[in-house]
């Protein structure tokens, strides 16, 4: 078994290469660029919104009232069959603070890499061969990036195809995190 502590150094550096792979993937490829549309009459849409005093948060829309009376409420199930139906994420007013959520984001890197060094620490011996380490630490990162997408698209309404895309990015990240695990495993 292998301490935790004694693997501070991928844990940190793993989460620099996600965080710069995952920058390449947004910033300079831009395959995500098509995963949303805009609204038709937007300028309407966010007037609508703001009229009606939407503040930050997520919305489901019909929602009745009572919680309970969503699946069973005549009232709700006419909204849902007329439509639209949806989820609506309203983010705080100003600008877009890109610093604060990439800092959120590489703290987030930081703890799949612990996590995933835990799972490796706990069953890896000091000296496992690289392709052994790559394939318990990998694992571990792949579900900490890409676990839960398909809740999305299940519950949400998320489309298939920009999943499947989150997907590949949590398989890229987690063969990083794997191979830098790899590299520096005691």
């Amino acid at each position: 078994m292998v301490s935790l502590a004694a693997l501070w150094l991928p844990i940190v550096l793993s989460a620099v290469v996600v965080f710069i792979a995952s920058s390449l993937i947004h910033m300079v490829i831009g395959w995500h660029n098509s995963d949303y549309t805009k609204l038709p009459n937007e300028d309407d849409v966010v007037d609508a919104l703001r009229t009606a005093g939407v503040g930050p948060g997520e919305y489901v829309f019909p929602c009745a009232d009572n919680p309970a009376d969503n699946m069973s409420s005549p009232e709700v199930q006419e909204k849902w069959a007329k439509g639209p139906a949806g989820k609506l994420t309203v983010f705080p007013a100003g600008p877009m603070n890109m610093g604060k959520r990439l800092v959120h984001w590489f703290f987030y890197c930081v703890v799949v890499g612990l996590f995933a060094g835990y799972m490796g620490s706990a069953t890896l011996a000091p000296g496992t061969d690289y392709l052994h380490v790559f394939q318990v630490v990998g694992t571990a990162a792949f579900l900490g990036y890409a676990g839960a997408i398909w809740q999305e698209v299940i519950w949400m309404g998320a489309k298939p195809m920009s999943a499947l895309k989150a997907i590949v990015d949590g398989l890229i990240y987690g063969m990083l995190t794997a191979g830098v695990f790899g590299w520096l495993w005691p």
